[in-house]
């Protein structure tokens, strides 16, 4: 027969096993998995190329990347990039970090409240120049403003945001 304190030492020896158990499942449903993660060199890629929406491999990050973005987290980094070459991400703020021909202006009496069809930027520099920046929408929707060394080392490229330009110049007074 078993004395009353062994049986004590027994239940608490396997109370705090139990607790330990408990405590590590709960640790390890807590911990960011690396299964959602996006490659920050990938998207480096893809946001330079000159249509990513083109590329198969380019979409699920990217869209990723925007979600991600849109939820208020931070934009992936490329450690393998090298010396000049870069992404970043901005917040759009009309008027002053929005293209015109898509910055709204809506007049009241206080003055003008300046809205920007986008919600931010992704502007990626090759050998330390700007080489693109895209714009982005929590939708999903983008568009990209190539810069002329992009434009004359890529050959071809969505034209969206030049059209886009244009159509805006036209209409103006």
């Amino acid at each position: 027969m078993r004395s009353g304190t062994t049986r004590a030492a027994d239940t608490d020896r396997t109370l705090g096993s139990a607790v330990a158990s408990a405590a590590v499942l709960s640790l390890s449903l807590l911990a960011p998995t690396a299964a959602h993660a996006v490659d920050g060199c990938l998207v480096l890629l893809c946001f330079a190329a000159p249509s990513w929406k083109s590329i198969p491999q380019c979409v699920p990050p990217i869209r990723q990347v925007l979600r991600d973005l849109a939820r208020g987290k931070a934009f992936p980094t490329c450690g393998m990039s090298g010396t000049g070459n870069s992404a970043r991400h901005a917040w759009a703020r009309a008027p002053g970090n929005c293209p015109p021909q898509y910055t709204r202006v809506q007049e009241t009496e206080s003055g003008p409240i300046y809205t920007c069809d986008y919600t931010g930027a992704i502007t990626v520099s090759i050998d330390g120049k700007p080489f693109t920046r895209t714009w982005w929408g929590k939708g999903g929707d983008t568009v990209t403003d190539f810069s002329p060394v992009a434009k004359s080392q890529l050959g071809s490229w969505d034209t969206k945001y030049d059209d886009d330009r244009a159509a805006w110049q036209r209409s103006r007074p």
